[in-house]
């Protein structure tokens, strides 16, 4: 863990490694960690390049030893399994050392996922409004608004539920580029300038050549979905605006060579913000999700 402490000023802890298989997180980390003396200005940073070793180590998004998802079991128990003890250790020791944390993920090894500076939905509109620009302040090319049905457990209620303000960014899946991480870095360079710990001028980070941000928001329902078990073939890119009908991706069923491949389509007129990565998937399994502008 790095701890760096410069006086009056934000208060603010950068964690990686939620999930052992994202592997964008922790690299970000630490290259935080190797400029940040020099650049910070005031405030107190803490970055802790990766919260589950274990899984890390074991390359997978649960901890092996108990095969928990440490993002599910928060705010933890202190006499409880390992993944248990982690949540605990983090939210009784970090969490009071912070007002405002950023949690970097990324999609993981099957998925592919434009830079995005994410949150969900929360309560208090006071904190609401406060999150969105804190993830607008990284000048992604994308601020998500993501609701989810499983969230219990998740790092960023327990955060919410004391005032806090957590930025979730999620950028990358299946290899991980140079240029990704450069993108990855600038990112969170925006938000310390943003939260008056750096000096400089926040630059909005070039993906697909496409420099300008947008903000969208994502539910339950705008996730496709596999019709059967099968490979997935992608028929678009992270990005991608897309027309109710149009054809994301194609499934070829695997019990029989013969068997004919499934178009799967876009459920709405929608952007494109996850696709999963030619991968072998089971029925009902994500596939794509798909967002569009929040309503204002």
């Amino acid at each position: 863990m790095f701890s760096l402490n410069k006086g009056e000023g934000p208060r603010l802890l950068i964690t990686g490694g939620n999930h052992g298989n994202e592997l964008e997180g922790p690299l970000v980390a630490r290259r935080i960690i190797e400029w940040l003396p020099k650049a910070q200005t005031c405030g107190n940073v803490i970055v802790l390049p990766v919260l589950n070793p274990l899984a890390l180590q074991a390359w997978s998004r649960n901890t092996p030893l108990d095969g928990l998802n440490l993002n599910r079991v928060f705010p933890g128990r202190a006499d409880g399994s390992v993944t248990e003890r982690i949540a605990d250790a983090v939210s009784r020791v970090l969490l009071p050392m912070a007002d405002t944390i950023f949690d970097l993920h990324s999609f993981g090894p099957t998925w592919k996922c434009p830079p995005a500076a994410t949150t969900h939905p929360i309560a208090d509109p006071d904190l609401m409004a406060n999150t969105v620009r804190m993830a607008e302040a990284f000048k992604l090319p994308l601020t998500l608004l993501w609701q989810h049905n499983d969230t219990a457990g998740m790092f960023d209620i327990v955060v919410q539920d004391q005032g806090k303000i957590f930025v979730c960014a999620e950028f990358g899946g299946g290899s991980v580029g140079a240029d990704n991480l450069a993108i990855y870095e600038a990112g969170v360079r925006n938000a310390l300038i943003a939260l008056g710990l750096l000096g400089g001028k926040a630059e909005y980070p070039t993906f697909r050549e496409q420099k300008s941000g947008q903000t969208l928001e994502t539910d339950p329902s705008d996730e496709v979905k596999s019709p059967a078990t099968g490979i997935f073939e992608p028929r678009c890119s992270v990005l991608d605006e897309v027309k109710q009908g149009d054809v994301i991706g194609v499934l070829h069923p695997l019990e029989s060579l013969t068997a004919e491949s499934v178009a799967i389509r876009a459920p709405s007129t929608s952007i494109v913000i996850g696709i999963a990565s030619a991968a072998h998937v089971e029925i009902n399994k994500a596939v794509a999700v798909v967002a569009r502008p929040v309503k204002k």
